[in-house]
């Protein structure tokens, strides 16, 4: 026969009512806490998941952190470009009225005043600055400005060449930065006759008028598998025969019958008149030169402001001047749209990694909700139901905890 002890009876009592009261407490906590696993204890498989997914998410939130940051720099380095094609628009449209043959002295200055002030705004919008004060266009230079004025009052690039690159996502990169290097200086320039040397009369009035690029393709053809820097132009004879030579002599692109002083004609897609030119006389003339869009300005502020236009060679040089600028001003509209082009691709690659990564911080936020958050309705009913199997304990505890032999007796 089995005998059970009071001791055994009030220890089983108290044991039963630690696990109901343990339980309740647990209850409990999920309900103030909003968790159902407040510890590994609780649900050590749903708490390793959820220790996973919470890195997750915080990965993601680092990754959209940078995406955000990628997207300002774009569409903030976007905006300053857009503005530097709008100034040159307008500089372009100064240009074309700085041509009129019928433009006096006075008005020309009016021009020239107002494309100092435009280079000036170029200039600022080229420093722009981002939320933490770097230049967006200075490379890896980011605490000095892309451009400085030097001492003689010319504009010169003072960044370098680096371009800044953000992770947005696992392997995805995407540059947030562009040296101005390569979007304003870098600019293709213009046909123009870089370099003239007299003959052996030592004096002469030569020149070259209606220069220009007719063909692009006949000159890439012409001087396969590079252009070359310079075409070379010379008289070599009295009856003013012309030469025209490439690659310093070696190529010889003399059209047959060879054309004279004086007579228009066309090489490799560039065509031209050679005027006032004696025997001797040497042109260099560049045709696959760069210039900076603030050089270009400058180079028409100050022929604006010195070519005499009262003799033919002046008017010739003058309206030279204007040709090649808006050509350069047209090739420095080019480089910049090609870059928007660029960063409209980029931003647009932000846009979808920044939609993949708000899509997976939805999902993983949701897969840890399940696992971690309590469902409120069935932990109140939980805690009522405990609540009454915890009372009803105690009074059943109290009552055995009452019984005595000498009560039978």
């Amino acid at each position: 026969m089995n005998r059970i002890s009071s001791q055994q009876v009030f220890s089983g009592g108290i044991n039963r009512l630690q696990d109901l009261n343990t339980t309740l407490n647990k209850t409990q906590q999920q309900i103030s806490t909003g968790k159902k696993v407040n510890q590994p204890s609780d649900d050590p498989v749903a708490a390793a998941r959820i220790l996973k997914l919470d890195q997750e998410v915080k990965r993601i939130e680092t990754y959209q952190r940078n995406a955000d940051l990628a997207d300002n720099r774009l569409q903030q380095e976007e905006s300053a470009l857009s503005s530097s094609v709008d100034i040159i628009q307008r500089i372009r449209e100064l240009t074309v009225q700085a041509g009129n043959g019928a433009l006096s002295v006075n008005d020309r200055q009016s021009i020239s005043a107002e494309l100092r002030e435009r280079i000036d705004q170029l200039a600022d919008v080229t420093n722009t600055q981002d939320a933490s004060g770097e230049y967006i266009f200075s490379g890896f230079q980011g605490h000095q400005p892309a451009f400085v004025k030097e001492a003689d009052g010319t504009w010169s690039y003072n960044g370098d060449e680096g371009q800044r690159v953000l992770e947005i996502d696992d392997g995805v990169t995407v540059p947030i930065s562009d040296p101005g290097k390569g979007i304003f200086v870098d600019v293709p320039r213009a046909i123009t006759v870089k370099d003239f040397v007299p003959g052996t009369a030592g004096v002469t009035d030569g020149y070259i008028s209606d220069l220009s690029l007719d063909n692009a393709q006949s000159l890439r053809t012409a001087f396969e598998p590079r252009v070359p820097d310079d075409l070379t132009v010379s008289v070599v004879n009295p009856s003013g025969e012309l030469k025209i030579t490439a690659n310093a002599g070696a190529l010889d692109l003399t059209p047959a019958p060879p054309p004279t002083v004086g007579q228009a004609f066309e090489v490799a897609g560039v065509s031209m008149t050679v005027k006032g030119a004696s025997d001797g006389d040497t042109f260099t003339i560049g045709v696959n030169d760069k210039q900076s869009v603030f050089a270009s300005i400058e180079n028409l502020i100050a022929g604006m402001d010195s070519i005499d236009k009262t003799t033919p060679k002046g008017q010739a040089a003058y309206d030279s001047l204007i040709a090649e600028s808006l050509a350069n001003l047209d090739n420095a509209q080019e480089s910049i749209t090609l870059k928007q082009t660029e960063l409209g691709g980029r931003m647009n690659a932000v846009e979808s990694t920044k939609g993949f990564l708000e899509d997976s911080a939805v999902y993983s936020k949701d897969i840890r909700s399940q696992l971690e958050d309590v469902d409120y309705a069935e932990a109140i009913s939980n805690l009522s139901f405990q609540s009454f199997v915890l009372q009803a304990a105690q009074q059943s505890f109290a009552q055995v905890s009452r019984l005595s032999l000498f009560d039978r007796l």
